[in-house]
């Protein structure tokens, strides 16, 4: 140290015993968490180890100041998981040397607090302040030091040691800040400060040391402090006094005051003289032991009285020569000089900013038991994640507005389109832009895969086919009826009244209206399909336009079509120069909004930039040591939330920010677009482009309605393909009706005949009997069974008990006759459905037509038959009747009901595509007694039936 270089005080350091943090942890693990205190028994001996590290082995350096930050921080997050701890923590006094022990860890925290005040004062006394960074050094960690003395006082009441005591830290506070002025004060003279300033301090530092010269009166008869620190203490005071009347005097004397300047020099004359003997004599008793002061504190002390009392004595023997020579002064008395201002410069740093710096946090490290996380720090963790969300859903919907803003306002102007045709015109030509429009290209590629996947031609063919395979059947389904129904009128010619099978007519009255329906909506569709088919010839020359090379050379040709020789900007007739200025604005004007357009672009890019970092930051902050640091403050919540978003204030400003400038961009653009408008908006070279662009416009209409049409040609082909394939299944169906309709029918008539045989041979025998022979025996009571009763064994019960079903019929099967060993039953049949009303024909809807618009839905209305619930039949009669019926007819509903009509509606009168009825279940039950009326037919539609038919294809 530089014999110049005034001694500091540092405070002695407390000593401690070993203390066992392992045990009381684990139980409380155990205890409170619910969780194995083995998981955590690393993180025990990590913690063990921090404090041994810190309060045992630390010196006072550096090194030893961050061992006792960490394990300080350590133990702040520790209390705040483990609150109700309680440790044996034993500590020696730093001035008495005295043993305290406590069980609380607040006494721990204060102890180490201690021990970080003292490093830092011994931190800040051993720097080398003739150097710059060394007195910034001294200055800041004697600040800190009052600031750790400073919460000791504030938060830990009661000390249970002397050196914790409210009046030694007071004390200690006062001498740190002392010395901590008294090291501003040395920057200041070395810097050659103002002597008013420099004065100001002086008298504060002096002031401060007087001060501590009278506390330090009382501690002296408890032992507590070293002697050496009085005797510094009051040498300083003199010596500091002496400084501040010294440059006192020097502003006296520059403003002219020279009376007061001579009293001034010659006070700090005498108060050196006093400051240099107590400092003879303390230099003369240091023994160089004392741990607090440095090993020259006597010798150095002693030679900065001495030189200050030298330039004291110099300087008022100058004055007072000066005075005698020249001012002649009066001399006032030293009681009515004014009292010197003090300049308070050194302040307490707390607690606080020590470790919330940075650097302080990186040495504190990850928490050790960071996976202990109280329930209530998760729960105010997700409450602030809540509060980020929402900041970030207000900058994301600022964003999107910012954007739906700008490409709104630029639309409505037409900047993108109208651009290129202002560009074009101050090149004075008709180029700069592709010739075929963007949509139109789009089109071309659309209709380009649809006809490579499948094409129209192949579509028509394909429904072509399946109409001509579901006529032919329909056709084969009705000369299979007639034949039946020959049969069994030939049979009846023959054998006459022993033929009892019922006429067909009534029976297949119900498969000839599904087919008569059929048929019709066979018809129908057909009306739809030459509707398609000349829609398609009207479009398909346009649609092969689209899709070959010559759609180019029709834009070219609407482009260049009546384009003359001269320039397109020719808004003066001869005058050539006048046409250059118009051109050369005009080019000015586009080349503005091209850099206000690329401006707009940058800052949408650095918007998006700015709102993916925010998210970033957002996404990564975490605030759970925060909130747990925060624990024991109730409310606190809210603020600490609100000073943790306003980490994220940067970013709105910027995101702010961008809007800003895009608002201005966007009225300059809006301004210079309106010059460009008035300028280039007249003139016969305005009416040229317009009359180019309304060409291109009518080569886009037309290509337009070509492709309309072609997907209404698509639209009505994928309806009718839809149609003909459930028509095909519906056909299929009728047809698996008629098939077993036949062959029950078959199968009764050669039973019937085979009875009718028997009957005309025996009727053949009683003929050609004897007359007077006997009659014969007649048969017992009981008739024998007979294909009668074969029949009126078939039930109707299950289907004609079931409950009412929905209008349109459900497909279902025959059942066959039963055996021959059942008692005979009459059979009854259900009655056909409804007739079918008249519905008008087809008329297309104009414009545009949909071919398949009017085709409405099978079975929906036509056959609906009210839903009521059979009664149960009567028994069967005794006596079979001599007229029974066989089958009733054949009913099966479809599976699907093909329509070309959209939004789904019922198949009325007004279609033109009547919808073939369903075919019905039927089983014969025992005719009811006095010929009771037969129930209506009831029908259910299959499950997975489309029953609509789509009308357009979104137009």
């Amino acid at each position: 140290m530089s014999s110049h270089q005034s001694p500091m005080i540092s405070m002695p350091k407390k000593t401690t015993e070993e203390v066992d943090w392992t045990t009381p942890i684990r139980n409380l693990i155990a205890k409170s968490y619910g969780e194995n205190p083995d998981t955590y028994a690393q993180e025990c001996q990590v913690l063990q180890r921090c404090r041994q590290d810190a309060v045992k082995g630390a010196g006072s350096d550096i090194t030893g100041r961050d061992l006792l930050y960490k394990y300080f921080g350590q133990l702040e997050l520790l209390e705040l998981r483990f609150s109700e701890i309680r440790v044996n923590f034993s500590w020696n006094d730093a001035f008495t040397n005295k043993i305290t022990t406590q069980t609380s860890i607040a006494f721990e925290k204060a102890s180490v607090l201690f021990q970080i005040a003292a490093t830092h004062s011994a931190i800040a006394a051993s720097q080398n302040r003739s150097d710059a960074e060394g007195l910034k050094l001294a200055f800041y960690y004697f600040r800190t030091c009052a600031g750790m003395l400073t919460y000791i006082n504030e938060n830990f009441l009661h000390a249970p040691s002397m050196d914790l005591s409210r009046e030694v830290i007071k004390f200690l506070v006062g001498l740190i800040l002392a010395q901590a002025t008294e090291v501003f004060l040395e920057k200041c003279i070395a810097e050659k400060k103002a002597n008013t300033l420099v004065s100001k301090i002086a008298s504060q530092a002096a002031s401060m040391y007087t001060s501590l010269s009278e506390e330090v009166k009382d501690f002296m008869g408890k032992g507590i402090f070293d002697r050496n620190w009085v005797t510094l203490i009051q040498i300083k005071s003199k010596f500091f006094s002496s400084i501040a009347q010294f440059y006192r005097g020097q502003v006296d004397d520059k403003s002219g005051n020279h009376g007061e300047a001579l009293v001034r020099y010659t006070l700090a004359e005498t108060l050196a003289k006093e400051g240099q003997r107590s400092a003879q004599s303390f230099s003369a008793i240091w023994s160089h032991v004392s741990p607090t002061l440095p090993a020259d504190a006597g010798s150095s002390i002693l030679e900065r009285t001495k030189s200050h009392l030298q330039v004291c004595t110099d300087r008022k023997n100058e004055a007072q020569r000066e005075n005698d020579l020249i001012y002649n002064a009066v001399l006032p008395s030293v009681d009515v000089l004014p009292n010197i201002d003090k300049a308070s410069v050194a302040t307490p740093i707390t607690i606080q900013e020590v470790y919330g710096a940075p650097d302080v946090q990186k040495i504190i490290g990850q928490d050790i038991f960071i996976k202990l996380i109280p329930l209530s720090v998760h729960e105010s963790a997700s409450v602030y994640s809540e509060e980020k969300a929402k900041l970030v859903r207000k900058e994301v919907e600022n964003a999107e507005s910012a954007e739906v803003e700008v490409h709104s306002a630029l639309e409505a102007m037409g900047v993108q389109q109208g651009l290129g045709r202002f560009k074009a015109m101050a090149e004075g030509g008709i180029g700069g832009e592709d010739e075929i429009p963007l949509e139109v290209r789009r089109w071309r590629e659309d209709i380009s895969v649809m006809e490579d996947r499948e094409s129209v031609d192949a579509l028509m063919r394909e429904m072509a086919h399946l109409k001509d395979a579901v006529k032919s059947e329909f056709e084969s389904i009705s000369r299979d009826l007639d034949v039946e129904s020959r049969e069994c009128e030939t049979m009846r010619v023959k054998y006459d009244h022993l033929w009892t099978q019922e006429p067909s007519a009534s029976l297949n009255k119900s498969l000839r209206q599904d087919l008569k329906s059929h048929l019709s909506a066979l018809d129908a569709a057909a009306t739809s399909d030459q509707q398609v088919s000349t829609l398609w010839d009207s479009v398909k020359g346009d649609v092969l336009l689209l899709l070959s090379p010559g759609v180019e050379e029709l834009f070219r040709a609407s482009a260049q079509h009546g384009a003359s020789a001269e320039n397109l900007l020719d808004l003066d007739i001869g005058s050539e120069a006048h046409d250059e200025q118009e051109r050369a604005r005009i080019g000015q004007y586009t080349s503005e909004i091209e850099e206000h357009l690329g401006r707009i672009k940058k800052i949408t890019y650095e918007r998006n930039e700015v709102l993916k970092d925010l998210k970033e930051k957002i996404q990564a902050d975490d605030v759970s040591h925060l909130l747990l640091l925060n624990r024991r403050n109730t409310g606190v919540e809210p603020t600490l939330f609100a000073a943790e978003l306003e980490k994220f204030r940067p970013y709105q400003q910027r995101l702010a920010a961008t809007v800003h400038h895009q608002q201005m961009s966007l009225q300059e653009i809006q301004g210079l677009w309106k010059s460009l408008r008035d300028i280039a908006g007249r003139g016969p070279g305005a009416k040229k482009w317009e009359e180019r662009e309304k060409r291109k416009k009518d080569a886009v209409r037309r290509i337009s309605c070509a492709r309309d049409g072609y997907m209404e040609v698509r639209d009505g082909l994928t309806k009718g393909l839809q149609f003909y394939n459930q028509l095909t299944e519906l056909c299929g169906t009728l047809s698996r009706n008629m098939k077993s309709f036949m062959s029950n029918r078959r199968s009764e008539r050669d039973k019937l005949a085979g009875q009718a045989e028997v009957q005309k041979r025996l009727s053949a025998a009683k003929s050609s009997a004897p007359v007077d022979s006997k009659p014969p025996v007649p048969p017992p009571p009981r008739s024998p069974p007979s294909i009668e009763a074969y029949f009126a064994s078939m039930d109707l019960q299950g289907s004609m008990n079931r409950p009412p079903l929905p209008k349109l019929p459900q497909a279902t099967s025959y059942k066959k006759p039963p055996p021959a060993s059942q008692p005979p039953r009459p059979a009854s049949y259900l009655p056909p459905p409804p007739p079918q009303p008249p519905h008008s024909s087809y008329a297309a809807p104009n414009p545009p037509p949909d071919p398949y618009a009017s085709l409405g839905l099978f079975g929906s209305s036509l056959y609906a038959t009210p839903s009521s619930q059979p009664s149960a039949l009567p028994p069967p009669p005794s006596v079979p009747p001599q007229r029974q019926s066989s089958f009733p007819p054949p009913y099966l509903p479809p599976q699907s009901q093909p329509s070309y009509q959209y939004p789904s509606q019922g198949y009325s009168t007004r279609s033109a595509f009547p919808a073939p009825p369903p075919p019905m279940q039927i089983s014969s039950p025992p005719p009811p007694s006095n010929s009771a009326p037969r129930p209506p037919s009831q029908y259910q539609p299959p499950q997975g039936y489309n029953s609509q038919y789509h009308q357009g294809y979104g137009r």
